[in-house]
């Protein structure tokens, strides 16, 4: 198992994971998203609120591709698994989707309601769905990617370490085979030291533990590229190289902290053409 740094205060871990607290103007980012999701969702065909799952928040958009065979993007969105919606998250799909991709954001309960272990389950069954009605999104089910950004990041690279074939008899052994984590978190005991968070994540030591993916053993197949914002907060720069210490480079072959960007920004880069982490995203479609 990977060990954690030295133990702090709680302060200390409240400083190093609260975003919100580090990125004073945070709400501009939030407004803006919205506009621009709004905006997206008015120019692209897409079908809304569809369900992969029983439960009320258990849907998903959809913005499907231009051409068939594209590669498909299930695109998880973040909030620390207890806040925001995919709504908040459309203003992705344009970039994606002139890439040639079919995009898909799914959503998911949150917690104090559920657990994390619960959240990743059903994250499993969202892409299950993308992949059985691939075809119907003018995507290639051979070629499903899943991007994240924040406990989104987490969600994904869990996909890359999950068992289809436990899920599923008529789904591929491999199903995930290339992640793109944007700011992720990949061992969550530290969470359990960090007070902001204890009351709503709920989290046991037994949870954090089985779903940190750098305490899982790395992937058979596929690749995870990650990347944080060089102006994150220095837990969340160590998160970002913990998983290629853990999974190694073949699995992990892109570890980058990205200049001049925080928690927030980062996830904009990924929308503009000609930055490090769009051209990513690209390489990961092509």
């Amino acid at each position: 198992m990977t060990s954690l740094p030295p133990a702090h205060t709680p302060e200390w871990y409240d400083r190093m994971y609260n975003n919100r607290a580090l990125v004073p103007d945070h709400a501009d980012y939030f407004a803006r998203w919205d506009s621009r999701s709004r905006a997206a969702r008015a120019s692209l065909r897409c079908e809304l609120d569809v369900a992969y799952g029983p439960g009320a928040m258990e849907t998903l958009d959809i913005f499907p591709a231009r051409a068939s065979n594209a590669p498909v993007v299930v695109f998880i969105h973040g909030g620390y698994w207890r806040s925001l919606d995919k709504a908040d998250h459309s203003f992705v799909a344009p970039a994606l989707h002139e890439l040639g991709a079919a995009v898909v954001v799914p959503n998911y309960d949150l917690c104090p309601a559920v657990t994390i272990p619960e959240i990743v389950m059903q994250m499993v069954q969202a892409v299950a769905w993308t992949w059985r009605h691939a075809r119907e999104l003018g995507g290639d089910p051979s070629r499903i990617r899943v991007l994240g950004h924040s406990a989104g990041g987490h969600l994904a690279s869990m996909l890359l370490a999950c068992d289809w074939k436990q899920v599923g008899r008529d789904l591929p052994a491999h199903l995930v085979q290339q992640v793109l984590s944007i700011s992720a978190l990949y061992e969550l005991d530290s969470l359990l030291a960090t007070p902001f968070l204890q009351s709503s994540l709920r989290l046991t030591p037994e949870d954090a533990r089985r779903a940190s993916p750098a305490y899982l053993p790395a992937p058979s197949q596929g690749r995870l590229f990650t990347v944080a914002g060089a102006e994150e907060s220095p837990e969340f720069i160590r998160h970002n190289h913990l998983i290629q210490q853990a999974w190694g480079q073949t699995r992990v072959p892109v570890c980058e902290d990205l200049a001049g960007l925080n928690h927030f920004s980062i996830v904009e880069a990924l929308t503009q053409p000609g930055h490090r982490l769009h051209s990513l995203a690209a390489q990961m479609l092509a």
